[in-house]
């Protein structure tokens, strides 16, 4: 019998930021949806562009499109051939890969930066912020804002934040 080890701690499984790593976490995921994103859907186009062995795109792309973030479609039919399509969920996570490259750049001085983020229309460089869509304020302080255990909180994840204010417990139905 093989038993194979998770990438996630027991006490992390509700982890919201621990399952996002363990779907989109991988090094080769996250760049095929940056492809993805810039428009690229087909095998050989992602293959071409990352440089990536056959056996390792086949991988990633069945575990995006069982993840649900990619959806696979015939555009040929003799032969067969598939393209790999953002999905809702999938470009929900545009924000996410766009606050990574910003990361990244953050670093760098501008003339030192490969690639950035533009106004589509006017081609003016952006800077791309997270902020609370209710308030608009910048999520960039950790002093004002932290995490803190949420309603279907376990007692790891309450234990963890014991220190924070807890959150309300939304009513059950028919209470």
């Amino acid at each position: 019998m093989v038993i194979v080890a998770s990438r996630i701690r027991l006490e992390d499984r509700e982890c919201p930021l621990s399952t996002t790593v363990e779907h989109v976490g991988e090094w080769w995921t996250l760049l095929i949806l940056h492809d993805a994103f810039d428009g690229y859907t087909r095998f050989d186009q992602f293959q071409e562009n990352l440089g990536i062995s056959s056996s390792m795109l086949t991988t990633r792309l069945k575990t995006l499109v069982t993840d649900g973030l990619l959806e696979r479609r015939p555009y040929r039919t003799n032969p067969v051939r598939h393209e790999y399509v953002l999905t809702d969920l999938g470009r929900s996570l545009r924000p996410v890969i766009v606050a990574l490259a910003a990361w990244g750049n953050s670093r760098l001085e501008p003339h030192e930066r490969s690639m950035i983020l533009v106004d589509a229309e006017s081609g003016v460089e952006v800077e791309p912020v997270v902020v609370d869509a209710g308030t608009g304020r910048r999520l960039d302080d950790s002093r004002a804002y932290v995490f803190a255990a949420g309603p279907a909180a376990g007692d790891a994840m309450r234990g963890r934040y014991a220190h924070r204010r807890p959150l309300p417990v939304a009513p059950t139905e028919g209470a």
